[in-house]
């Protein structure tokens, strides 16, 4: 995970998430699922959504961060992040959602540097 591989910061991100070895962390299973996501992994840019859009986990709930990380994760191949994503749509607007959207062309063109809210 240190030496840069997503598979295996997702993988250390659930470990600290569920508490499977190591004491459970949200703020830090968050920090290995973005070291991921920011290497266009979707399962961590699927974790990131999902922890967004449960709240309590670390981070605030948020439905507009939620989205924009689940349509990421979808646009990169994950159909989980795509049945999330559908759920988390059904708490914003549409405007809300538009705004999402352009938050993660954003988000992608920056090569993901630019993935606030």
């Amino acid at each position: 995970a240190e030496q840069g591989f997503a598979e295996a910061q997702t993988s250390l991100g659930v470990m600290y998430r569920d508490g499977e070895g190591v004491s459970q962390d949200y703020k830090e299973a968050f920090r290995w699922y973005k070291l991921a996501a920011e290497q266009g992994y979707a399962d961590a840019q699927l974790n990131i959504g999902l922890m967004y859009s449960h709240g309590g986990m670390g981070v605030l709930r948020d439905y507009n961060q939620a989205y924009m990380w689940l349509n990421i994760g979808a646009a990169n191949g994950s159909t989980t992040a795509k049945r999330w994503r559908k759920k988390v749509a059904g708490n914003i607007s549409s405007k809300g959602i538009e705004r999402a959207k352009v938050m993660a062309k954003t988000c992608i063109e920056s090569n993901y540097r630019k993935c606030g809210s």
